[in-house]
């Protein structure tokens, strides 16, 4: 590659902005979700009403060890990108050299072979890069936009710890109120079996009542240990999220709503400015468009600067004697010549990660369309479920009593009685998974939506390097 080659195609390397969002622009799930409380604007705080959930959710922002992975990666991004900043800024060093060397006599002029001494003491200025094209500017700026990125992906990995806790919690609390519901079967069915037994201890009942029975007692028995084990590992799976000892869940249910329950959608553009890993994709974006610019500045010349201001003397003894006051200046130019193609291959990586970069960017747009609309659509119609759920309980329970006043007056047979019982079971326990997965459809969708973080508002592209070095300190 030499200079005659153009490194700057317009049409392949030129900067890109922000790619157009590749989703539709209204939410076609958006069905009751057009009012109440925008996502975004909402705080987790304000999003969660149970105290001891939010107390847990505190805890584990505290202590989540994933989380905590997460910040050492943005506090090693902020320093990377301190690092490279330095290199826009003349770096001072204070230098002392000393120098013994034999000098042949045909070569210092007397035929006679001495020893040549040199010492030199000062303050240097260290090959500073006259940034003429840009190159260490680039560099700088790919280095912010990464750091910002991790920033970001920072807040992405808060608000999804934020609502994994929440749906922990859920799972936990259902099974908790399976686990009493399940309990209390297994005692009203135990007391039917002591009541049947004595109905054929009178000739009352037959044998085939009497183990039907004893085999809804079991199945009830048997379904009480299954949800036990639901229960402490799902006690489990909340206790790694919180990551440390401090409030336990309650051990008894709470309220029956913890969240929410009313949260607009707003319009799909929106997730630009809410959702944490879409502003960190285009952060990802930006640096790949500066690592172009840094490739592109390497076909031209580099210039640096090399000095140094201080003392010399023959002698160590001397060096700092009136009189010997030393300075040097060596400016430094080089031009890429022949190089093997590898500042072009360079500038064609640069372009190609960028590439991909855009693609990545518009792949996390569309993945956070799908998961608003997943949500959307689960919150819709597991509401409209809930209400048919908790209308046939309420059905499978009057049933069920007047099957048992039925059975106890001899009315009806005993099978009629068994199957009230079993359909009563099963609604009732329906009910409260269907109630526990709509929380969890809420939270889902209050993470889709990127709310939990209205603090943290993506800068104007003019304020970004101002603040981060600010922030940075500098």
């Amino acid at each position: 590659m030499n200079l005659h080659d153009d490194p700057s195609d317009e049409n392949r390397f030129r900067p890109a902005g922000r790619p157009a969002a590749p989703v539709a622009e209204q939410w076609s799930e958006a069905g009751e979700h057009a009012g109440g409380a925008s996502a975004g604007a909402l705080a987790w705080q304000d999003f969660v009403t149970d105290e001891p959930l939010r107390a847990l959710i505190e805890l584990a922002q505290n202590n989540n060890r994933g989380l905590r992975q997460t910040l050492l990666d943005v506090e090693a991004a902020r320093a990377q990108y301190r690092v490279q900043r330095a290199d826009r800024l003349p770096g001072l060093d204070a230098q002392g050299t000393g120098t013994r060397q034999r000098v042949p006599g045909d070569l210092n002029g007397t035929d006679r072979s001495q020893v040549q001494s040199s010492y030199q003491a000062g303050v240097g200025l260290t090959a500073f890069e006259l940034d003429l094209f840009g190159r260490v500017r680039n560099l700088s700026e790919a280095a912010l936009e990464e750091y910002l990125a991790s920033e970001e992906a920072a807040r992405a990995a808060r608000v999804a710890l934020v609502a994994e806790v929440i749906q922990a919690y859920l799972t936990r609390d259902g099974a908790q109120r399976r686990h009493l519901l399940t309990a209390e079967t297994l005692r009203a069915r135990e007391a039917s079996l002591a009541l049947i037994a004595r109905r054929r201890q009178a000739g009352t009942a037959s044998a085939l009542d009497h183990q039907e029975a004893v085999g809804l007692a079991e199945q009830a028995r048997a379904e009480l240990e299954r949800i036990s084990r639901e229960f402490r590992q799902a006690g489990n799976a909340l206790q790694l999220l919180v990551g440390d000892a401090g409030p336990r869940p309650p051990q008894r249910p709470g309220a029956d709503t913890v969240l929410v329950q009313d949260i607009a959608a707003g319009a799909p553009a929106e997730l630009l400015a809410y959702r944490p890993d879409i502003r960190a994709a285009e952060h990802r974006l930006r640096a790949r468009n500066a690592s172009i610019g840094a490739a592109r500045a390497a076909f031209f010349p580099r210039i640096s600067l090399t000095g140094l201001l201080g003392s010399s003397s023959a002698e160590l003894s001397d060096l700092f004697e009136g009189g010997q006051r030393a300075w040097s200046f060596t400016p430094q130019i080089v031009l890429p010549i022949f190089d093997g193609g590898r500042n072009r291959a360079n500038l064609d990586l640069a372009a190609v990660r960028r590439d991909s970069a855009v693609a990545g960017y518009e792949q996390t747009i569309q993945t956070a369309f799908r998961e608003v609309s997943d949500a959307l659509a689960a919150t819709d119609t597991l509401r409209r479920e809930e209400a048919a759920r908790r209308a046939l309980a309420r059905s499978t329970g009057e049933a069920l009593r007047l099957a048992e006043a039925r059975y106890r007056a001899g009315v009806d047979d005993h099978l009629r009685y068994l199957d009230a019982q079993r359909s009563d079971f099963a609604s009732q326990s329906a009910l409260i998974e269907v109630a526990t997965q709509r929380q969890i459809a809420l939270a889902d969708l209050f993470r889709a939506l990127g709310g939990g973080w209205l603090a943290d508002v993506p800068l104007e592209p003019a304020a970004r390097e101002a603040s981060s070095a600010a922030n940075l300190g500098g």
